[in-house]
């Protein structure tokens, strides 16, 4: 259940005149007044650092050196530790070495990469058959000059001659064939030649496609192994107070990712299966054998501390960013801290009896003693009831918060007119423990019942 408390005004309080002890007693009544009226929720909350940060060991090794110790308080890029780490320089190692191999070019083709020549002889006919021919052609014309009949050698003589010349004819129209065949094959090895550089040209660039992916690849593997290496320096991301290990370690626990990553493969699996998930770590030394992901050290900033609240349902909708708040601290009795609401959450969270509360953030501004004396920064952590002022008006129409009677789905009061009782449908305002706002249904000036207001009757007796 949520509290309200309120600001107590001064009401005059007046007693029904003319009772004497044979009379009956008269309902208390007080008058309608105008006064502050404030209206305030309590929720309990939590102290909280503007930020917190868990540093882990990139990768498997041992604590080569602490710099500092619990409770140190250290600036932002400060160094808070090395891990030596073998494996992690090794891999750093391969990395380069792979992204060397994948620089090397790849050609294709001829030499120095020029395009593929695809040439064959040409046809000729063989220059031993003309000189045959001409020596039959010889041995013919040598044999018909013999012959002693005139005739017969002049008609032998012509046909060798027209023979010869058919032959010459034979041999141009043969070297014709011959040209135009060549003539095919070169342009059709031309074709070849082309098709096979085009093939080739296409294999190189998706090899150099291949060569480009593979070198993108091989580079970020060496970004991720140079980043790797230089997280193995420690530093501190932002000013603030350090604690070693987790930010809830617990001693014997240190080392545990590292011996379980000394195991067999097999085992080394199911043992990471079986170890509890969030494991937060143990005892940070020098020396100590770290697996990666190990918390190594916890920098907390508490530059600017926080309250994170549970506010009721029913009153959740009446805080605003920059509701004020005064905040108590178990741990610092006699202490009342200032505060202001920075944000309200939309996400419920179920309380243990049921009830639904909502997220309330608040910043935590300096706390006094009573006497005035300035009260001690609280730590992360700390519990704390916090009083929203989530309404307050001023110069309100008011009423003693005990005249206000709820029936069915109205608020009433007993106002009193000519000396009876009167009921009046009031709506109210802010809502304070011990006087409440009236928007409506009375007037400053006139008389309620304070007491017992609930057993009265319309038309009584109130004089």
């Amino acid at each position: 259940m949520t509290c309200r408390r309120g600001v107590v005004p001064l009401l005059a309080v007046l007693l029904a005149a003319g009772c004497t002890s044979s009379e009956p007693q008269k309902p208390p009544v007080a008058l309608v007044t105008r006064t502050t009226v404030s209206e305030v929720v309590e929720a309990p909350a939590t102290v909280g650092a503007r930020a917190t940060a868990t540093l882990t060991a990139p990768a498997s090794g041992t604590v080569a050196r602490l710099y500092v110790q619990d409770g140190d308080t250290v600036k932002k890029g400060q160094i808070l530790a090395r891990i030596g780490s073998p494996q992690a320089r090794q891999q750093l190692s391969a990395a380069r070495e792979a992204d060397r191999q994948a620089a090397r070019p790849v050609s294709f083709g001829g030499a120095g990469g020029a395009p593929v020549s695809i040439r064959l002889p040409r046809p000729r006919l063989p220059g031993s058959l003309d000189a045959h021919v001409a020596r039959s052609f010889a041995e013919a014309r040598k044999a018909a000059r013999s012959i002693g009949d005139r005739t017969a050698r002049a008609r032998l003589l012509a046909a060798i001659d027209a023979a010869e010349k058919r032959q010459r004819a034979q041999r141009r129209a043969l070297g014709e064939v011959l040209d135009g065949l060549a003539r095919s094959l070169d342009q059709t090895l031309s074709q070849m030649s082309g098709q096979v550089s085009a093939g080739m040209s296409g294999l190189s660039a998706s090899m150099a496609s291949l060569r480009a992916a593979s070198r993108s690849q091989t580079k970020a593997a060496v970004r991720a192994a140079e980043q790797t290496v230089d997280a193995l320096v420690v530093r501190a991301p932002f000013g603030g107070v350090v604690t070693l290990g987790g930010a809830s370690s617990a001693a014997g626990g240190a080392g545990l990712g590292a011996l379980v990553s000394q195991l067999p493969a097999g085992l080394a699996s199911q043992a990471g299966a079986a170890a509890p998930a969030g494991r937060s770590g143990g005892t940070i030394a020098t020396g100590v054998p770290v697996a990666a992901g190990d918390p190594i050290i916890t920098v907390t900033d508490v530059s600017v501390l926080t309250l994170s609240a549970d506010v009721d349902e029913t009153d959740v909708l009446l805080v605003r960013r920059g509701t004020p708040a005064e905040v108590e601290f178990d741990a610092v009795t006699g202490a009342t801290y200032t505060g202001s609401v920075t944000g309200v959450g939309v996400t419920p969270k179920e309380g243990a009896t049921g009830g639904v509360s909502y997220p309330v953030r608040l910043r935590l501004g300096r706390g006094a003693y009573d006497d005035g004396g300035a009260a001690p920064a609280p730590k992360p952590g700390m519990s704390a009831v916090v009083r929203l002022a989530v309404r307050r008006s001023e110069n309100a129409t008011a009423v003693p918060a005990s005249a206000i009677v709820t029936s069915g789905r109205e608020t009433i009061v007993w106002a009193v007119r000519d000396g009876r009782a009167e009921r009046r449908v009031v709506r109210l305002g802010a809502q304070g423990d011990a006087v409440v706002e009236i928007l409506s249904g009375v007037s400053p000036g006139e008389r309620v019942v304070v007491k017992g207001a609930d057993a009265v009757r319309p038309g009584q007796s109130l004089s």
